[in-house]
C-alpha cells in the first residue's frame, strides 16, 4: 500500500488524503487513502476521488474480506467502457492479485484488485496514472481552461 501511495504522491496535482484521528473525516476510513487531481491542494468539494485504498471492510461492501490481516484493496475509476476489458469474469472479489469489478461501483467503471503483486502491480499504477489524468482533463473542462 506505502509503495503505490509513494508513487501516486508523484503524480503533477495529486492531492493524496489519508484521513486520521483527528481529522473531520469518520473514523471508518482512517488509515484508507483517496486520489484527487488537486493541483491547489484543497480537496474537492464536489468531486470524488479517482482511486481509493481501503484497508477495512466498509457496510454492505464485505465481499473482499478486507477485515482478515494483510488484506488491503485499490479502486481505481477507469470509466465504463474500459472496465470490462480489464476485469477478470472468473475471479471472485476476495481473489488476490487480479482485476474484478468493484463490488459496488463496478456498473460505474470502478475496477478493484485486492493486494496487488506480480500480475496486476504495474498495471494497478498505470491504471492510477491514467485516472488521474483523466481528472486533470475533467477539471479542465469544468475551469474552462481546456
Amino acid at each position: 500500500m506505502k509503495e503505490i501511495v509513494d508513487t501516486v504522491n508523484d503524480f503533477e496535482g495529486v492531492l493524496v488524503v489519508i484521513p486520521g484521528e483527528g481529522s473531520d473525516s469518520p473514523e471508518l476510513a482512517w488509515g484508507d487513502a483517496f486520489f484527487y487531481y488537486a493541483p491547489d491542494g484543497v480537496m474537492p468539494e464536489r468531486t470524488q476521488p479517482y482511486g481509493t485504498i481501503v484497508t477495512k471492510n466498509y457496510p454492505g461492501d464485505e465481499e473482499s474480506r478486507l477485515d482478515e490481516p494483510g488484506r488491503f484493496r485499490v479502486n481505481i475509476h477507469v470509466g465504463r467502457d474500459r472496465a470490462p476489458q480489464i476485469v477478470d469474469r472468473d475471479a471472485t472479489p476476495a481473489d488476490a492479485d487480479v482485476f474484478v469489478s468493484h463490488p459496488l461501483y463496478g456498473a460505474a467503471g470502478w475496477v478493484s484488485v485486492v493486494n496487488p503483486a506480480a500480475s496486476t502491480s504495474e498495471q494497478v499504477i498505470s491504471l492510477l496514472h491514467d485516472a488521474h489524468e483523466a481528472a486533470r482533463a475533467r477539471a479542465s473542462r469544468r475551469s474552462g481552461s481546456a
